[in-house]
């Protein structure tokens, strides 16, 4: 078990809460990158109207922090970051450690990276039969922040972004 155990008073019994193991600044940026590789299906948050929306999402792929998720047209959440782009990324991986990307998603426009991207996705290539399906959006999340979270630490540590 990589945590100490405190004492702590909770109301009117006492509690042990984990101590996490400090984490060096150098290591946040590998360690966030570790979380992004073990988590397969991210939550997506993004805001319908005013109410906000979470839902679980495939990434198709990942440069940096930087992440493409496909998806169809005829989906809400199209609508949603068409009003709306800022979105966020919350990867956790099987520790409970986090990391969160906070950006802004725009619509994939490069024909050379979607047919990277199609060329490497067997699943898409099955269901949508051709990178010139109408109904096929892919958004490239740009960064506009990274944090990481060791379980437990409830505190989050900025993670430097190449903008």
């Amino acid at each position: 078990n990589p945590f100490r155990q405190i004492p702590v008073l909770y109301r009117t019994k006492v509690v042990n809460q984990p101590i996490p193991e400090p984490v060096s600044p150098e290591d946040v940026p590998r360690l966030a990158h570790e979380v992004i590789q073990d988590d397969r299906f991210p939550v997506l948050a993004s805001i319908d109207q005013d109410t906000p929306r979470v839902r679980p999402v495939s990434p198709v792929k990942t440069e940096e922090f930087t992440v493409w998720v496909a998806n169809l047209k005829s989906y809400h959440k199209t609508q949603e970051i068409a009003a709306n782009p800022k979105v966020e990324l919350c990867y956790v991986n099987a520790k409970h450690d986090q990391v969160r990307i906070t950006g802004v998603a725009l619509v994939e426009d490069r024909e050379s990276l979607i047919d990277e991207i199609w060329t490497s996705n067997p699943l898409l290539q099955h269901y949508l039969g051709s990178p010139d399906n109408p109904q096929l959006v892919i958004y490239r999340i740009e960064p506009t922040q990274v944090r990481y979270m060791k379980e437990w630490a409830l505190e989050y540590h900025e993670v430097a972004i190449k903008l």
